[in-house]
Formats: structure tokens, C-alpha cells, sequence
């Protein structure tokens, strides 16, 4: 059982922290937006964060966040939603009618999948590109070096339009060279967006320029297993 007394506490922590971090590195706390990863949590546990006002919320699977957010979202006005895993091309469509935001814009295929249906719906969910700073295999993300022809491949060949950067640094590394490469991008680009930081990391996001920091752990508790 989520405890409601335990999200709403551990919430107002977790906001108190971005805002400790934003105070530290000189930004207006209102500049970070705190992104409440709500994956493997039901509606439940859920509900106490929206009734304490947290509006945003990340899912990593369309099929999920088609169960559960409907019928959250008549409950409450004003919520945001962000897809914030893995999108698998056939979901394009499913994507574009839910979320608001995907953060993980990743290669040529989706591009055009989600340039039909954000042509086919006149739906225009906010896109970033997932950027995989540390080169790893078995993640997705464009390599940093091929970031800027990506880019140009997304607005001249789709006509999307790409607001910022996305990055999940590997798990045995310092975390901030990996901000500050995407930041770095995100600059030479001219982008506002930079998803970055997570419950582990959140604060060295923040210094290094987040926009959007990802935390469901440190809110919700351990992550419950599928099924």
C-alpha cells in the first residue's frame, strides 16, 4: 500500500530540494519543473500528489498511461503529462493523442512517425531528443556527435520542431559532465528545454541547467514491479 500522508511529505521535500539547488546556482526555483515519474504506480498512489498540486507527471510505456490517465485527468484539471521511455514507432499515433511531452525522440523512423500523426491530428505534443551522452549500447538516444544532423534531419526533412535535450547518464558516472555535454548542445542550439536529473541526481541537474528533472523514487518509493 502507498501511504498518502508519505507522498505528500516526500513531495514537499523533493520541491524543497529543487528549489535549494535553483537559490544555490543563482536561478528562479520557477525555472525548474518537477516532472513526477508515476510508472508501475496505480492511480491510488498517485492521487495524493495531485491533491497536494503536482500537475506534471512522467510514464515510460503508452499502454500504462492509457490505462490509468483518462480517467485521472477528469478528476483533475491542468495535469501534463510527458512520456519519458522508450517509444516504439507503431505507438506514434497512441503517443501523440496522450502525452504533452516526449522526451525520447531518438532516430529517423520515429521522426517521421510522429511527423504523420502530429500532421494527421493537428495534435503538437513539446519533442525532445533523446541524447545518449555516455555512448552506451543498450540504451537509446542519438550520440552526441550526431546530435546536430539529427536535428537538421527532424526540422528540414519532418517539419517537426525539436524545443530541447533529453540525457539518462550511465549509472557509473559522475553525473555532471554528462549535464554540462547536454547543456552544452542544448546551447549551441539555441534550445530551452533540458530534461535532465533524476532522483539520485536531481540537484547537480539543477546547477548544471535543467529545466525539467524527473524524480519518482524519491517521491512514490521503490519502483513496483509490472504486472
Amino acid at each position: 500500500m502507498i501511504d498518502p500522508q508519505t507522498v505528500m511529505a516526500n513531495l514537499a521535500e523533493v520541491r524543497a530540494a529543487i528549489a535549494r539547488a535553483a537559490e544555490d546556482g543563482e536561478r528562479d526555483p520557477r525555472s525548474v519543473a518537477l516532472v513526477a515519474v508515476s510508472k508501475t504506480i496505480p492511480p491510488e498512489g498517485i492521487r495524493p500528489a495531485i491533491a497536494a498540486g503536482q500537475r506534471v507527471f512522467g510514464e515510460n510505456y503508452v499502454q500504462e498511461a492509457k490505462a490509468k490517465w483518462p480517467a485521472l485527468r477528469e478528476e483533475a484539471e491542468g495535469i501534463e503529462l510527458h512520456l519519458i521511455g522508450p517509444l516504439q514507432s507503431n505507438k506514434a499515433r497512441e503517443a501523440v493523442e496522450l502525452f504533452d511531452v516526449i522526451h525520447t525522440l531518438d532516430r529517423p523512423s520515429l521522426a517521421a512517425a510522429l511527423a504523420r500523426e502530429v500532421q494527421r491530428s493537428g495534435r503538437h505534443p513539446i519533442l525532445l531528443v533523446q541524447v545518449n551522452t555516455g555512448e552506451e549500447p543498450q540504451k537509446g538516444g542519438v550520440a552526441p556527435g550526431a546530435v546536430d544532423a539529427f536535428l537538421a534531419e527532424c526540422r528540414e526533412t519532418h517539419g517537426l520542431t525539436v524545443a530541447g535535450l533529453m540525457c539518462i547518464p550511465p549509472a557509473e558516472d559522475p553525473p555532471s559532465a554528462h549535464f554540462g555535454l547536454l547543456a552544452a548542445i542544448a546551447r549551441r542550439h539555441a534550445l530551452p528545454v533540458l530534461s535532465m536529473g533524476m532522483s539520485a541526481d536531481y540537484p547537480a541537474a539543477i546547477q548544471m541547467g535543467a529545466t525539467h528533472v524527473r524524480v519518482g523514487s524519491a517521491i512514490f518509493g521503490a519502483r513496483r514491479p509490472k504486472g
